[in-house]
């Protein structure tokens, strides 16, 4: 497998951009306040999400990071299904990954966007 196409990232708050191509929301939950017509999704794959138990660990500590990110690594490679979703739509042109966590550098699509380009 391999997504060689161009993956980015984006707040799912942040007005979208012709330039985001497919937009696909990767959080489990929908986001607290936000119309459909303002989110601009393409697709809600939300079973491609880190699982209830390791968001709820996570708790977006940074100091807990970089076992996130290992442990959501593992949950990615047992859900290849939903991996394979992602990496042929990057095959085909740019893909956006939305999120609706504050912090922009450690959340779970720009985890997800890093374990996509080791592929």
């Amino acid at each position: 497998m391999s997504a060689r196409g161009v993956l980015r990232l984006r707040r799912v708050y942040d007005a979208p951009a012709a330039s985001d191509g497919t937009r696909i929301l990767v959080d489990r939950m929908w986001p607290r306040g936000l119309t459909k017509e303002r989110a601009a999704v393409d697709l809600w794959l939300k079973e491609i999400a880190p699982s209830a138990q390791l968001r709820a660990w996570f708790g977006h500590d940074p100091d807990r990071w970089q076992a996130f990110r290992e442990r959501y690594f593992e949950e990615l490679r047992a859900n290849a299904g939903a991996v394979s979703r992602i990496v042929d739509l990057a095959s085909a042109g740019v893909v956006t990954l939305l999120f609706g966590a504050h912090d922009v550098e450690r959340n779970n699509a720009a985890a997800l966007r890093e374990y996509l380009a080791s592929l």
